[in-house]
């Protein structure tokens, strides 16, 4: 009975513990960062249970489901579905793991956000709040700051809620969750494109401060720096301007880079001072100026002064000594040239008498 027994044992040859270990031996090593394949198993109130090949189904809380606010699971999953899930965290003691959708999302946003900032791309995103720093915005998902600073508008930045607005990047630092634009950046580049060095363009006074005045020209704005407004010395901008004033100001430098316009009254001052003693004659007198300071940054880019410019092209007005003749020669060929059509009527004329 004994032999029966034990040859009936031998016969099975597969004990629960072989079956343990063919079970390891095929089971998959997870790890949290793996992104895995799996499909939805079970959906539920605020989650849904996944098959991703582990001995016990994987479960995805509804916070983890998009980088985005969801509020139902199935907005974002649907049963039988299969996609890629990030594993979030390591077994608990019942055995599951948890995924996450947001995190793949979250990192090809920054992965994309990153190749939009090395291309410079302008991109258009709506405010959905603002504070007493600035702006808030969401770029392919993730929530951005506009600083007050690179806000160009002329309404309060609390009536900007809501507004879809033209960005560039300013930062993108993915280990410091910092992304960081500006929109005035992208309203001088877009304006750029029809401004040039030693154009003169006419704007407001904006704001005053102990450097400087900021000139809005057409939607955005410039820096009038103090050293810029005369050539006469100036305590304070104050003194010269108010808020509202509408000037004639030159742009003296464009910085697409920086987003940010230079303007100059004092280049287009007749005499120094006048901006300061006669700031109607500056205007009326300002494209004449204007053109002065071009002729001058041509010359410096030709390595001469105005004077030698000036010299040059007065030189080169001048007919050369070998090209008058040709031209008395022209004048002469078409007097003889009158003279000989009227000539032969009076001897035929003669011929006839004869």
């Amino acid at each position: 009975m004994v032999n029966q027994q034990a040859n009936s044992t031998k016969d099975i040859g597969f004990t629960h513990e072989d079956f343990a270990a063919l079970l390891d031996k095929y089971d998959y090593h997870f790890s949290p960062g793996d992104v895995v394949a799996g499909t939805v198993f079970s959906m539920e109130p605020r989650g849904a249970l996944i098959d991703i090949g582990a001995k016990t189904a994987a479960y995805i809380p509804i916070q983890e489901m998009s980088i985005n606010r969801v509020d139902d699971p199935v907005e974002v999953l649907q049963a039988n579905e299969t996609r890629e899930f990030f594993i979030l965290t390591d077994e608990n003691e019942d055995g599951q793991l948890t995924l996450s959708i947001r995190r793949i999302e979250y990192m090809r946003a920054w992965e994309r956000v990153r190749q939009l900032q090395q291309e410079d791309a302008t991109v258009r995103s709506n405010v959905f709040a603002t504070n007493r720093g600035g702006a808030l915005v969401r770029i392919e998902g993730l929530r951005g700051f506009i600083p007050g600073s690179h806000i160009s508008a002329r309404e309060a930045k609390e009536d900007l809620v809501g507004e879809d607005l033209p960005l560039k990047f300013l930062e993108v630092d993915e280990e410091r969750n910092r992304l960081v634009l500006s929109h005035r950046r992208a309203l001088v580049e877009r304006k750029m494109n029809g401004l040039e060095v030693g154009q003169v363009v006419v704007g407001s006074v904006r704001g005053i401060k102990p450097y400087g005045a900021f000139i809005d020209i057409g939607g955005v704005s410039g820096l009038l720096h103090i050293s810029e407004i005369s050539h006469d010395h100036i305590d304070t901008p104050h003194s010269v301007f108010n808020v509202n004033d509408e000037l004639k100001v030159m742009i003296i430098d464009l910085d697409a880079e920086r987003g940010r316009i230079s303007l100059s009254t004092k280049q287009l001052e007749p005499e120094s001072g006048d901006m300061l003693k006669n700031r109607q004659l500056v205007f009326e007198k300002a494209e004449e100026m204007a053109e002065k300071y071009r002729q001058k940054l041509l010359a410096e880019a030709q390595g001469l002064t105005l004077e030698e410019m000036e010299a040059t092209n007065a030189t080169d007005d001048i007919p050369s000594a070998t090209e008058e003749p040709e031209i008395v020669e022209e004048v002469a060929t078409e007097e003889a040239a009158v003279e000989s059509e009227s000539e032969p009527k009076v001897e035929m004329a003669g011929a006839v008498d004869e």
